[in-house]
């Protein structure tokens, strides 16, 4: 097709920070393009509707109701491929003859040894030709063999229903558009793929299925923008995820720098934002993929769009960015979403577990947040993060809930924890969350700090030295919010409780007792350490990260109390890891493998003798502080919130836990990716019986194209098993609240408490008058 010629002659443009310019004699051409709904709705439409492209004349705006597609991905299903060896390989050969041949054999035999052929023949024709050839097999598999059918078909099929949703459609709309910037001289400076083009308005148009920039494009957008011939031009981002943060940010720099170079206020780049999530539809075979975890049964795994995201990130930052860089080389299309790195992992939590029904497997959903900048800076760990999820969810089935505590008391080096469950991470976690905590709760008394400044300044006083008694301190769980419904649990909260008691305590540390405090002097210092510290520690303990790992293996154990309870009303596949006390399938994982629970109760008893901070207060003497403690998850208390308190609260989210078991999704207007999947050996994509790319005709009648004006739907009405009634009151320690007024006891095992009223469980603080030796 001939190229429209656009010049610039001897037009320039003032170039302001940022933009580009035209010099004179640069040329815009149009290169190629079809008709969008020639191309996609297959049939021309006579006319272009009047509300045709994105609504709003708004830089940025979003359809709140998710949208979902079903495309074919039957590569997909040879995931689990392994690498050919030299005799497979010289069998399958590596030429275009060679594929073409099993291609045929496969079509006729539909036989998978004929595809696994036609695979291998495709990665020997890729290493015979390719610049830079991909060598090791599985990256190949997944980023080009798979990712390169993931482009066009879901692509295709995506791009096909944002032409029928914002009516691209009539004369005016080509799809699939190169536009090419040529100086003087006929030399290409800039050069772009647009899959939309306007040829009254010269608006430019781009699909992003994942909702997310690519740099080099944005660069030539702005060389292109620049010239005079483009002046009318705005550039149109159609959104079918939630849009990153960073392509906001970018996308917002480059509209204000249009709007001032062009002396308006109108939006010169404009997002339209509606969550499109796309459903791949494949026959597993033998050589698909299952990942172990989240599956009792030894042998068999579990597979899903989380499970790819974990195992595909990197192992460490500096492998992520190297991965992050690899894929984003075939990710125009959004075939891997943001990226290997796209997903902060480090937040990755216990979202969903379904129905454990015998045999059926278990669907789960987790949430992370997405990484702002993943080209820079891409999220990691994936699979460590996945797999403490899995195993410390198992390690709460298996053993008994009376081992569920850790102890850090210099009396009592043979009340560490269990050693069963100190050969898990779970039990290595809880340790160190707790010497952690201990850490942060005498940091918090730090008088430097305003806070630390205003506690001592409020404890009694006793001949002139800060007066408070030694102290009990332990983290707890706070009752969950859950809702049990859809056939599983929706795990909403899990906060955890920092309690502080008042406790006697004989055995000496560094230094000499500053004071003796009386009763009320107990209980005044008492309340002003549960009205400033308390508060300060248990914040961290609920949002730092430092913390996130004990935050993930407690939603863990409210799952795996679910599990526990649905397997006492009918036997599931859970049944015989249920309290056997044998959690060998879940060990500690590297680097931790050779962690000893000796070698963490060795450090604290040095930091107990020795002291790690000495503080000085408004007065001549100094004051050392020494705290001693645990955590116990013996007790799992929950509270489940009616359907329309689950409704109103969260918005559309059982759809959205649903799509996640099949693909990656955001929620709603949040930087929160879910990613789940399940261990049943069902088609993903299946219930579409006939997936295709092309969608339903649009109506060119001036309607809003993606349903705008349709209303917001009704909240639902509550189910029948909630009576209308409000949520029951929060339930005490042991019980479990279902939503109604009747409250239901935990698994009688889980109810006890520990004997000798906690005596295990204990932080201690002591505080010291600095020694002269000191």
């Amino acid at each position: 097709m001939a190229a429209a010629v656009l010049s610039a002659l001897a037009v320039t443009v003032t170039a302001l920070p940022g933009v580009a310019h035209a010099a004179p004699g640069d040329t815009i051409h149009i290169i190629g393009g079809k008709r969008c709904d020639e191309k996609w709705l297959g049939k021309p439409y006579d006319r272009t509707p009047p509300n045709s492209g994105i609504p709003q004349d708004q830089y940025y705006s979003t359809n709140p109701r998710p949208d979902r597609y079903v495309y074919d991905n039957p590569a997909k299903a040879f995931d689990n491929l392994p690498g050919p060896s030299a005799d497979e390989q010289a069998e399958a050969g590596n030429t275009d003859a060679d594929v073409e041949k099993w291609d045929k054999r496969y079509e006729k035999t539909g036989d998978v040894e004929d595809k696994r052929k036609a695979i291998y023949a495709r990665y020997g024709r890729h290493l015979d030709t390719a610049k830079n050839p991909t060598r090791d097999f599985s990256r190949w598999l997944d980023r080009w063999y798979i990712g390169n059918e993931v482009n066009n078909k879901k692509g295709a099929a995506f791009e096909a229903r944002m032409v029928r949703q914002y009516s691209l459609i009539g004369p005016d709309w080509l799809c699939q558009v190169k536009i090419e910037l040529r100086d003087k001289n006929g030399k290409v400076i800039a050069t772009r793929d647009y899959d939309t083009y306007n040829k009254r308005t010269t608006d430019l148009g781009e699909f992003k299925s994942n909702g997310k920039h690519i740099n080099k494009q944005l660069v030539n957008d702005r060389k292109i923008l620049a010239h005079p011939d483009m002046k009318n031009a705005r550039l149109n981002m159609f959104s079918g995820a939630r849009t990153a943060d960073n392509t906001l940010k970018k996308y917002k720099q480059l509209d204000e720098e249009l709007r001032r170079a062009r002396g308006t206020q109108r939006p010169q780049v404009k997002i339209r934002e509606r969550i499109a999530n796309g459903i791949p539809a494949y026959e597993r075979n033998t050589y698909s993929k299952n990942y172990q975890v989240m599956n009792p049964r030894p042998g068999t795994g579990t597979f899903g769009p989380l499970n790819d995201a974990a195992w595909r990130s990197g192992k460490t930052p500096e492998e992520a960015k190297i991965l992050q860089r690899q894929y984003e080389q075939n990710n125009a299309r959004g075939a891997f979403m943001r990226g290997p790195g796209g997903v902060d992992f480090s937040t990755l939590e216990l979202q969903y577990v379904g129905n454990p029904v015998k045999g059926k497997g278990l669907d789960y959903s987790m949430k992370a947040g997405y990484m702002p900048d993943p080209d820079t800076d891409p999220g990691w760990g994936g699979e460590a993060k996945m797999q403490l999820v899995s195993d410390s969810f198992f390690t709460w089935l298996a053993l008994t809930p009376d081992k569920f505590w850790v102890n850090l008391n210099p009396d009592q080096p043979d009340r560490i924890l269990d050693d069963a469950f100190a050969s898990t991470d779970a039990g290595r976690i809880l340790l160190e969350a707790d010497l952690r905590m201990k850490h942060d709760f005498y940091k918090a008394m730090d008088p430097s700090t305003d806070l630390g400044r205003r506690y001592w300044a409020a404890l009694p006083k006793e001949n002139g030295y800060p007066c408070m008694p030694s102290l009990r301190n332990w983290i707890e769980p706070k009752p969950a919010k859950v809702r049990e419904q859809d056939g599983g649990i929706y795990i909403l909260d899990a906060p955890l409780r920092l309690q502080s008691t008042a406790e006697s305590f004989s055995t000496p540390g560094a230094g000499e007792p500053i004071c003796t405090p009386d009763e009320t002097q107990t209980r005044q210092a008492q309340a002003i350490i549960d009205s400033m510290i308390v508060p300060a520690v248990e914040k961290q303990i609920n949002t730092e990260s430092q913390y996130a790992d004990l935050r993930r293996v407690y939603k863990s154990r409210v799952a795996a109390e679910w599990v526990r309870q649905q397997d006492a009303a009918k036997p599931t596949d859970f049944r015989s890891i249920i309290n056997s006390n044998n959690v060998k399938r879940w060990p500690l994982r590297a680097p931790n493998d050779k962690w000893n629970k000796n070698d963490l109760y060795e450090r604290y008893v040095q930091i107990f003798k020795n002291g790690e901070f000495r503080y000085n207060v408004d007065t001549d003497h100094g004051v050392q502080i020494y705290i001693v403690g645990g955590v116990d998850f013996s007790k799992s208390p929950k509270r489940n919130i009616t359907r329309v308190e689950f409704s109103l609260e969260n918005p559309r989210l059982d759809t959205t836990t649903s799509t996640s078991t099949q693909t990656e999704t955001g929620y709603g207007d949040t930087q929160t990716a879910f990613l789940g999947g399940g261990g049943s050996e069902k088609n993903p994509g299946k219930p579409d019986p006939k997936p295709t790319p092309t969608p339903t005709e649009p109506d060119p009648s001036p309607s809003k194209p993606d349903d705008d004006s349709s209303p917001t739907p009704s909240t639902p009405a509550p189910a029948p098993s909630d009576n209308g009634k409000p949520p029951a009151k929060e339930p005490d320690g042991d019980l479990a609240d279902t939503g109604s007024d009747t409250p239901v006891g935990l698994l009688a095992a889980l109810a006890a408490t520990l004997a000798a009223g906690g005596a295990g469980l204990t932080w201690w603080m002591r505080r010291r008058r600095r020694s002269a030796t000191n």
